[in-house]
């Protein structure tokens, strides 16, 4: 690939090399690798499901040795609002009160959202501040039709002359309507944190925010911080970082030969949320919990999630305790038969690890080098739900190119849903994944893991996209917890469905569980 010297220093000024673009410009020529799934993760293959008591048990063990480390909660939160909204902003910019009347737009739009929304629009947690900034801006309002005041309504919440929900960080939107005050997303993180990560009155959690977003959150703290102290008796460390510009990938045109602006400059885009392995790298804690910016519950809700993160947490924490007292007896040497034989039970039993064929014929050197490269990686315990038809990724094992199979989180775009084969085990698969995540990302001498060293760059996805006009193909670097994750360690565990409860569309929040009581 010849660079030339302008090209050259806009790499660099990335933090980036030639040969680093180099190696993207392959991927694209390469086209996207559909992963070769062997099963479903179910129940009693691949997924624990415990009782009342073991959960109990965890949750003590999570109580008991808590104190004792540094705790996070990581919540990926760079998305905005706009997506969100994607459907209303099509009804702002389609509907003509005066050319059809709104029953027209729905049912020619068949959009249950749509219809939900108009049916509920009153249970909103915003909708109050809606009503009054519509009859401020339009003196006139209490006089129009009934449609006419929907459509004022609409493009009150959405935009920079009313509440601008749509620019707004989605942790940022009014997501719950309390008796005396609404609660976003991003203040309902800090109440559910507080609940099991609080340690000596002291409560951490990690944002990774859109440049240009970070004060927008730090002043929503500001203006909480008194109310959320109180009721959650616990002072909150809030941090903060940006998707590294290293992490921006290339993007190229149909040739594949890089994209270049109108200024002859080549185009990077962002590298997706799987670029937040190197925001996760960062980060100090012994034990973090991680969650989508978007999935909370109202506080009559929050018991059952509270306990579930509690039970992950001591899970992992007895995994850890396990490995890092194996690594001890491996690094001190001269291990029995017996001693081996016990670690590959733990690892095949525990770890779900497919032990290779040839495991008896290595020598005890060899055996003891190939249990210690299975042993020390990071290590992730992920809640699993049963699947009632929402959308994302599920639990799969997996066979990569070296021929090994694995537990891996992995999305429906990376199937191969022409092959019947791959299909089927689609179709049977029983549970999926909420990104609800405790993981360990340090060894047993407490040394931190270099995170880079176990993502797949073989799931990085080509996606088609536009700019000025023009098509382009886009990469998005291995997902944070589907390519990113590929090589650590791995545990299902099942989770009450309850604790999930995302927010796609506006719509999602008049769902009963967005609704406190």
């Amino acid at each position: 690939m010849e660079f030339s010297e302008i090209d050259i220093l806009q790499i660099e000024e990335k933090g980036l090399s030639t040969q680093e673009v180099e190696r993207q410009i392959q991927i694209f020529e390469r086209g996207n690798i559909k992963v070769d799934i062997q099963q479903a993760a179910t129940l009693g293959n691949g997924i624990f499901a415990y009782n009342a008591e073991e959960q109990k048990k965890f949750i003590q063990t999570f109580e008991d040795k808590k104190e004792q480390l540094n705790l996070l909660k990581f919540v990926p939160a760079s998305g905005a609002a706009t997506r969100m909204f994607k459907a209303f902003h099509n009804f702002a910019n389609e509907f003509d009160p005066e050319k059809a009347s709104l029953r027209d737009y729905l049912d020619k739009k068949e959009n249950k959202n749509l219809q939900l929304f108009f049916e509920e629009i009153e249970k909103l947690p915003f909708y109050e501040q809606a009503y009054k900034k519509a009859n401020d801006n339009y003196p006139d309002f209490s006089n129009k039709s009934n449609d006419e005041q929907q459509l004022i309504l609409v493009k009150t919440m959405l935009y920079e002359n009313g509440l601008g929900l749509s620019d707004l960080p989605k942790g940022l939107v009014p997501f719950h309507s309390y008796n005396d005050f609404t609660a976003t997303a991003f203040e309902e993180h800090l109440h559910s944190a507080a609940k099991y990560l609080s340690i000596n009155g002291v409560t951490k959690l990690h944002f990774t925010v859109a440049e240009g977003d970070k004060e927008k959150f730090e002043d929503e703290f500001e203006n909480i911080k008194e109310r959320v102290e109180e009721a959650t008796q616990t002072k909150f460390e809030i941090s903060y970082s940006y998707q590294d510009p290293k992490t921006d990938t290339i993007a190229v045109d149909k040739e594949n030969k890089p994209f270049r602006d109108e200024n002859d400059r080549m185009f990077f885009r962002p590298g997706g949320h799987g670029a937040l392995i190197e925001n996760l790298n960062q980060q100090e804690a012994d034990l973090i919990f991680i969650k989508n910016i978007d999935n909370v519950v109202v506080a009559t809700n929050l018991p059952k999630v509270v306990e579930m993160k509690r039970m992950l947490g001591g899970k992992l924490i007895t995994l850890q305790e396990q490995v890092f007292q194996y690594m001890q007896t491996l690094d001190a040497g001269n291990n029995s038969e017996t001693k081996l034989d016990e670690i590959v039970s733990f690892l095949e039993d525990e770890l779900f690890v497919k032990i290779t064929s040839s495991f008896a014929k290595f020598t005890g050197e060899e055996k003891t080098e190939y249990l210690c490269k299975k042993l020390d990686r990071p290590l992730r315990v992920c809640g699993m739900v049963k699947n009632e038809g929402e959308p994302g990724g599920g639990p799969f094992l997996v066979k990569n190119e070296d021929g090994e199979i694995s537990l891996q989180i992995i999305e429906g775009a990376q199937i191969d849903k022409n092959n019947s084969e791959q299909l089927e085990i689609l179709n049977n698969s029983t549970h999926f994944n909420p990104v609800d995540i405790a993981c360990s990302l340090k060894n047993h001498k407490g040394e931190s893991f270099d995170l880079n060293q176990y993502v797949d760059e073989n799931m990085s996805f080509i996606a088609d996209k536009t700019k000025d006009g023009k098509s382009l193909k886009a990469l998005e670097r291995p997902g944070l917890w589907n390519g990113g994750m590929a090589y650590w360690n791995t545990v299902f565990v099942e989770v009450p469905v309850e604790t999930f409860n995302p927010v796609k569309t506006v719509a999602d929040l008049l769902k009963p569980s967005h609704q406190p009581k």
